[in-house]
């Protein structure tokens, strides 16, 4: 029967876990066992009581949990730490970062550990549920309102009162991903008054599905703008001069933007300059979740609020899900519970099948190297 470890996670700032009791539950009914560090998700408000409850062994430390795991579950990368106690052919499995993290990655490669990077699961049908990108974005896109609309400090709805009439909040979602719909979604919910903007053509739709407005130069590269794998390609200097130059007269009136752009293995492309920031008024806010990967707005900051002269703020807030750590934690658990699903065979025995598309995807290190292609050189 193969062992699951659940350590703590040692990354400053990260309060996610990566199982949470209900998904022991189910682990254990799948034939796992699973072990626990304790205090592993106390700052998801999940108590080892809980853990225990729903059947898990609880450990002393992440060195006794590692002495006898077959399989390592990790919101981030392992810690020097925790690679050090990891037996030879210990499966990992996490949200690796593998393009920006690549000591970490030779770390396990080194201690003979068989990682896999959920970044790195295919967008397939069947994968859908192990989608930890969409899972955790998902609730980024709701947190960035929430934490916009507090630094924002008025009122986001249309009030009418006997005092007189308080207008609506104006919002701009730039990048309509997983996180953007939400943000978009949430900000409506709130009340404001939403518009919205992407390079890909098929987001349209689902931006005025949501009552949000799009916005977007709609030329021969827009409509070619997105790959098979449902990305936003990375545009050319021409064309997001020419979308700078549409959404500059619209970011002016604006109450709060949230940018969301990312490209994987690449830096976050900039979407706000400077001269767009200051040109906003006073007391108002930008989010910016791609602020882990450099930022799309000029001047944000990891993990600060950016007071520019003119009384803007820009929020470069880090680990957005972190902030609903229990829900993310929920849904990040249940992705890895069926990315686990995958190492079993129809009979239930632990044989991972390292010729299935999800796992040959997502599989960045074995027998001792690094063997994901897009890792190599």
């Amino acid at each position: 029967m193969a062992v699951i470890a659940v350590t703590r996670e040692r990354r400053v700032g990260e309060t996610r876990v990566a199982t949470v009791p209900e998904t022991v539950k189910k682990l254990i009914a799948s034939g796992f066992q699973v072990v626990v560090e304790a205090g592993a998700g106390a700052a998801a408000s999940y108590p080892d009581a809980d853990y225990q409850a729903a059947g898990a062994t609880l450990a002393k430390t992440a060195k006794a949990a590692l002495a006898q795991a077959d399989i390592l579950f990790k919101v981030r990368a392992p810690e020097a730490e925790e690679i050090a106690a990891i037996k030879p052919g210990t499966l990992v499995v996490a949200t690796l970062n593998p393009y920006q993290e690549k000591a970490a990655l030779e770390g396990l490669a080194k201690a003979g550990a068989t990682a896999f990077a959920m970044e790195f699961v295919p967008r397939i049908t069947r994968a859908q549920v192990m989608d930890v990108l969409s899972s955790q974005a998902n609730l980024a896109g709701y947190r960035a309102v929430i934490e916009g609309a507090e630094a924002y400090g008025r009122a986001m709805p249309m009030m009418m009162t006997a005092a007189g009439t308080i207008a609506a909040a104006k919002v701009f979602v730039m990048g309509v991903g997983v996180a953007g719909l939400q943000a978009i979604a949430t900000a409506r919910r709130l009340g404001a008054v939403v518009t919205a903007t992407d390079v890909r053509p098929a987001t349209k739709e689902q931006v005025e599905s949501l009552g949000a407005k799009f916005l977007a130069v709609e030329d021969e590269e827009f409509k070619n703008a997105q790959t098979a794998g449902g990305y936003a390609k990375e545009m050319s200097a021409e064309y997001q001069a020419k979308q700078a130059e549409l959404v500059s007269t619209h970011i002016a009136k604006q109450d709060m933007v949230i940018t969301t752009a990312l490209i994987p293995g690449r830096p976050a492309p900039k979407l706000v300059s400077a001269a767009q920031v200051a040109s906003m008024k006073p007391g108002s806010v930008l989010v910016d979740l791609a602020i882990e990967q450099g930022g799309n707005v000029e001047g944000a900051k990891l993990g600060e609020v950016a007071v520019t002269k003119n009384g803007v703020k820009i929020l470069g807030v880090a680990n957005l899900p972190g902030r609903i750590a229990a829900d993310a934690s929920a849904l990040y658990a249940r992705n890895l519970m069926a990315f686990a699903s995958l190492f079993l065979d129809k009979a239930g025995a632990f044989v991972p099948d390292y010729e299935d598309e999800i796992l040959k995807a997502a599989l960045v290190t074995k027998a001792g190297a690094v063997v994901h292609e897009r890792l190599r050189g």
